[in-house]
């Protein structure tokens, strides 16, 4: 090397995202880029001393939904707090380009139903400085981040766009809606689009109950959306399907992959209805990657879980007439209440009821779990609230109720209702170990007040690779690379994901022993003190972001490198480890 490095890593220990061999060595970085991995003689601008720490590329979570959050917030937390250097939004369908100002509030409540993001943070965070999606594209591109973003093309605004009330009423769209939408969706490929995504989900709904407007479109509607984004360069189509209906589904997306020759990425989880379907779903995208087609699985790295509490969206007691007489109350207020013992009583005395809300079940009680500190997400059944009720001569209820007035009325229960049918995460190790899935579904700013799974990329590296007790474990030059290589590759980022030279300089220095997650807590730092859950990471030592160190310590730096990225990027490599 001829030029003083901007930056290098010493002597870390090295997983490069290729799946091979930990290595011991240095790694330098210049303009952005990685510039030499080994033993880099030249002292460099700035160096970290990663000796007895673990170096990782940068983290590419492909399914978030920072679709608000990159309008009005420049950090885009918390994955950025978990190593995440790209995140690629737009999914579910779900987004806000583009959009007329009359639908500016469907949207919104499409957001607000479907991810759990609150209207009036939406309402009171989003600039609406565009309507067409290249008009966004152009906004956030002169915005910077902690992090990179990608995005998505989403369906639900597009039809809306289209077809107005049409769309929204889930019509079947006609050839002229279909020629309109296929050009709109060219248009958003040629502005950046890096996909375009779709859902099928009866759980989709607007905070006012009416489904997604995508739910029944047609397969020539599909069709005509995915032909026209590929025909103007790689992108993806990405889709979540109901169990209910995936036997007529993914052979329909299936078709419209083969037929456009889109790659395609959808989401897989284990159903407690049918705890074995996931596996014949993978049988299915095999059998069709041995046909040709680019198909990915995206795999939720432990349960998907409810987070139940009196400071949260939902509680297994909010159906009970008792407690919607004073759930209107501040927590303080309600915390009072709920300590009387008489209002004790008549709460417990009560039923919970059925709803029409996607994301309330009736309160399973051998589904329940505390879910500890540390938080402990493949507990045995024995730790259920029903299982220790019946030790202890009690009613579930009541320890549901008690737990929850812990810590000034801030406790919280744990309802994991994916992914965990069968009482641990042996599924969810044979998904992670299939050849067509990547780690994906961490869902990061969304469902803010009931789910808590943007730490889901520093849960694979301290579950899977070192704290699993219940079962056989990952190696990290497996996990790394799934997330980081293997996820870029899924999405056309070829340019990422990978310690070598040449490479965008995206790492991680990881104190992996202290590697650690918090239980989740409740923060009110959206617009408007808006509400969400965030977890504390400790362990992150560096997180660097095109060669510029945007984390230290757990904590932000203040340098925002990270871009909105447009189209794919770099060059489609030769087949290596981490994308065989």
């Amino acid at each position: 090397m001829t030029s003083t490095p901007d930056l290098v890593i010493r002597g870390g220990t090295v997983a490069d995202g290729k799946g091979g061999d930990l290595f011991e060595a240095d790694v330098a970085i210049s303009g952005g880029r990685i510039s030499e991995v080994g033993n880099v003689t030249g002292k460099g601008k700035e160096e970290i001393d990663a000796r007895g720490k673990l170096v990782t590329p940068g983290f590419v979570d492909v399914h978030t939904h920072y679709d608000g959050q990159v309008t009005w917030s420049q950090d885009i937390t918390p994955s950025s707090q978990n190593g995440v250097t790209t995140a690629i939004m737009g999914n579910c369908g779900v987004g806000f380009a583009p959009c007329r100002p009359e639908d500016h509030l469907r949207l919104i409540q499409l957001m607000e139903g479907v991810e759990d993001i609150p209207e009036p943070v939406l309402s009171a965070g989003i600039p609406w400085a565009w309507e067409s999606f290249p008009d966004y594209m152009d906004w956030l591109s002169k915005r910077s981040f902690d992090m990179d973003v990608g995005a998505q093309l989403p369906h639900a605004a597009l039809r809306v766009y289209v077809m107005g009330e049409r769309g929204a009423r889930r019509d079947p769209s006609t050839p002229d809606d279909n020629k309109a939408m296929a050009a709109l969706a060219g248009d958003a490929v040629k502005a950046g689009a890096l996909g375009f995504s779709t859902s099928r989900t009866l759980n989709h709904r607007t905070s006012t109950g009416d489904f997604t407007p995508t739910l029944k479109a047609g397969e020539d509607e599909l069709t005509a959306i995915a032909a026209a984004m590929h025909a103007q360069g790689r992108s993806v189509l990405q889709f979540v399907l109901d169990l209910s209906t995936i036997n007529e589904d993914l052979p329909m997306m299936l078709r419209v992959a083969e037929n456009t020759k889109i790659p395609v990425s959808f989401s897989i989880t284990q159903n407690d209805k049918a705890p074995q379907r996931w596996r014949q779903t993978l049988d299915t995208i095999h059998e069709a990657s041995m046909r040709g087609l680019s198909i990915t699985a995206q795999i939720a790295a432990r349960p998907v879980g409810l987070m139940l509490g009196l400071e949260l969206s939902r509680n297994p007691f909010q159906t009970h007439p008792s407690y919607q007489a004073i759930a209107h109350l501040p927590l303080a207020e309600r915390l009072a209440q709920l300590r009387q013992p008489e209002v004790r009583k008549a709460i417990l005395s009560e039923h919970a009821t059925a709803t029409d809300d996607p994301l309330f079940f009736r309160p399973n009680y051998d589904k329940m779990y505390l879910l500890g500190n540390p938080p402990d997400y493949e507990q045995p059944p024995e730790n259920t609230l029903g299982a220790q009720a019946r030790r202890q001569g009690k009613q579930p209820e009541e320890l549901a109720y008690d737990a929850m007035l812990t810590d000034e009325g801030r406790g919280m229960l744990y309802v994991p209702f994916l992914n965990y049918a069968d009482g641990n995460l042996d599924a969810v190790g044979e998904m992670l170990r299939h050849a067509n899935s990547v780690p994906g579904l961490s869902d990061g700013g969304a469902h803010c007040g009931i789910i808590c799974d943007a730490s889901f990329p520093t849960y694979l590296l301290t579950h899977w690779t070192r704290d699993r007790s219940r079962g056989e474990k990952l190696s990290i030059p497996f996990v790394v690379a799934a997330q980081s290589r293997k996820t870029a590759l899924s999405v056309g980022l070829y340019d990422r994901g990978v310690i070598a030279p040449g490479f965008k300089a995206d790492v991680n220095v990881i104190d992996y022993d202290r590697l650690h997650l918090h239980p989740p807590k409740v923060h009110y730092d959206l617009p408007v003190g808006g509400r969400r859950l965030m977890q504390q990471v400790d362990g992150y030592d560096a997180t660097i972001v095109s060669g510029m160190v945007t984390q230290r310590g757990g904590k932000a730096t203040g340098a925002r490198p990270g871009k909105l990225v447009r189209g794919a990027q770099g060059s489609k490599p030769q087949l290596d480890a981490a994308a065989s």
